[in-house]
């Protein structure tokens, strides 16, 4: 019997989104699959279902969750029952135990969803921080007030990506907030090591995520896989991801889910991702960038995320900085950066930065253009849409 196909379920923003609970339920019986869009998304559009062959779809589905899509038009995930579950029940495991979760983020992307599924896990309704109005520290802090641990859920948990957690660490009532929580998940893109740093001298308890739609969420915690999954880098140094929550591949698109997906003569599925890391000494995962965001200039390769974490260490007005190759007539492309500051009046120029890193960086890692934005152009939960970001900077020029 072919497995049921996944019909769009509308997830509102704030706490109506405690509605779809039920939904949610009923998916991870593996018998009504969903495909979850935002429905407070403007224009408001119901996206069609792509088509696909019943036939194909594994058993047990549970979600068709899209992907963020970094290289071209998204894509959606599929997901069953039994690998969200494990998912939930690895991370529970991983952090000390079942607990109560605050919704910090859209949930409508993987990240957010798991928060429900795990909520639904433990057997407790989350929190919901209402993102209607924006993100603020204040508004977290009250949310955070309303998370009810149970004898069975005892710890108190939460997930945000690396901007919500610069805001709260810098707030004296986000940081009380903060350190409510036994455990406080920071993903959806890289997290600058002076932002973790401090965030944990602080009394944060942080755990530092990686994954993506594809390994339903984050499977790999401060480097070390969680339980049930599988990491290794292979030999163009692309990091391949495997173990039950990997996905059975992409909803009607059958060449794309070849290509990135496999399964060897265990049994155990793979996912081949387009970010190039490494083990480090303890044999822990780094994650250096993505392949694509590699910046070719003057014959050199500089990885943007040595630069950013550069500027995220030594510039102390800088509070966001994504670091993007534009084309250039001389140098094939010039390393540029945007950021957003600390302090929206303060100011910085290309040459103060230049100034401060120079001997830090190498010379052609130097920023040759440095452009100030209000905010971070973004294509998902904490994920910098450098596409958007590089045609400003060309746009300014």
């Amino acid at each position: 019997m072919a497995a049921s196909s996944p019909r769009p379920l509308a997830i509102p923003a704030g706490p109506a989104v405690l509605d779809v609970l039920p939904d949610l339920e009923a998916a991870l019986t593996g018998r009504s699959p969903v495909l979850p869009y935002a429905a407070d998304a403007q224009p408001p559009s119901v996206p069609s279902v792509p088509a696909h062959d019943p036939g194909e779809l594994p058993d047990g589905l549970a979600l068709a969750i899209g992907t963020s899509g970094s290289t071209g038009r998204p894509k959606r995930a599929l997901l069953t029952a039994d690998s969200l579950e494990r998912s939930a029940w690895a991370t529970h495991q991983v952090l000390g135990g079942s607990g109560a979760w605050l919704l910090a983020m859209p949930a409508h992307h993987i990240a957010g969803i798991q928060v429900l599924l795990r909520s639904i896990a433990a057997g407790v309704a989350p929190a919901v921080l209402d993102l209607r109005e924006g993100f603020s520290a204040k508004g977290f802090a009250d949310a955070a007030a309303k998370v009810r641990p149970t004898a069975a859920a005892a710890r108190r948990y939460t997930a945000l990506v690396p901007t919500q957690l610069a805001r709260l660490v810098d707030d004296e009532a986000g940081l009380a907030a903060l350190r409510t929580f036994d455990g406080v998940l920071v993903g959806g893109a890289a997290t600058p090591a002076a932002l973790v740093e401090k965030a944990r001298a602080l009394g944060v308890v942080l755990s530092l995520t990686y994954g993506m739609s594809e390994t339903a969420g984050g499977c790999v915690y401060d480097g070390i896989p969680l339980p049930v999954s599988r990491v290794h880098v292979d030999n163009d140094r692309h990091v391949v991801l495997g173990g039950d929550t990997v996905a059975h591949g992409y909803l009607g698109e059958p060449g794309l889910s070849r290509d990135a997906f496999t399964v060897d003569p265990d049994g155990v599925r793979w996912f081949r991702t387009d970010d190039l890391g490494h083990f480090d000494d303890e044999g822990l995962l780094v994650i250096d960038g993505r392949a694509d965001d590699v910046i070719n200039t003057g014959g050199l390769k500089i990885n943007p995320g040595v630069v950013e974490d550069a500027m995220s260490r030594h510039l102390d007005v800088v509070l966001d900085v994504v670091v993007i190759g534009v084309p250039d007539p001389e140098w094939g492309e010039s390393v540029c950066a945007a950021v957003t500051l600390a302090d929206p009046t303060a100011h910085l120029t290309t040459r103060e930065v230049r100034d401060r890193l120079r001997g830090i960086l190498p010379d052609a890692a130097l920023p040759r253009r440095v452009l100030v934005l209000p905010a971070i152009p973004q294509r998902g939960p904490g994920k910098p849409d450098r596409a958007a970001i590089r045609r400003t900077v060309q746009d300014r020029a």
